[in-house]
């Protein structure tokens, strides 16, 4: 866990609450992404937040942002993480053929800035996400009786199992 898996998400909402302070007003959230994007690819080509390495569009992004404009709708949450991360992704666009947009951590930096979290609890909650991720995956391995990621070596295979699969 770092600055590329797990810290992305931090940077991202660095990123986006940068854009929301330097916006004037909600009509100007485009020209702010300028600004700032110009400003962090100064310093790196690489946008955290934005792209991804296997999929054209994250699957996981429609189905996040979607709930967040409905909480923005029912006015639980403002509103101006989603539309820097709306800018972001225009600007980003601009000029190319194939689209640039948010990945999963920029749309959980979507959700933790407008659930009001600081940039740096988002690597802990990365990390307590995966967490709940890797007890669900051990239990379903423990329930199949062998190893998601293949089988288990005969030199380390466990001599004896309790009810519920575990050693």
């Amino acid at each position: 866990l770092g600055d590329v898996h797990g810290g992305a998400g931090e940077q991202c909402m660095d990123l986006l609450a940068e854009i929301t302070r330097e916006a004037t007003d909600e009509a100007d959230a485009d020209r702010a992404a300028a600004v700032v994007i110009a400003r962090w690819q100064a310093r790196s080509k690489y946008l955290p937040g934005f792209g991804h390495r296997f999929h054209t569009v994250d699957p996981r992004r429609d189905p996040l942002l979607d709930l967040v404009e409905l909480a923005v709708a029912d006015q639980v949450v403002a509103g101006d993480f989603l539309q820097a991360a709306r800018a972001v992704e225009r600007a980003l666009s601009t000029g190319r053929t194939r689209p640039v947009p948010i990945n999963i951590d920029g749309c959980t930096a979507v959700v933790y800035g407008e659930l009001g979290f600081a940039a740096p609890l988002a690597r802990g909650l990365f990390v307590l996400a995966r967490s709940v991720g890797i007890l669900a995956h051990a239990w379903e391995e423990s329930g199949q009786g062998r190893r998601n990621k293949g089988p288990i070596p005969p030199s380390i295979q466990p001599t004896h199992l309790d009810g519920a699969g575990s050693v």
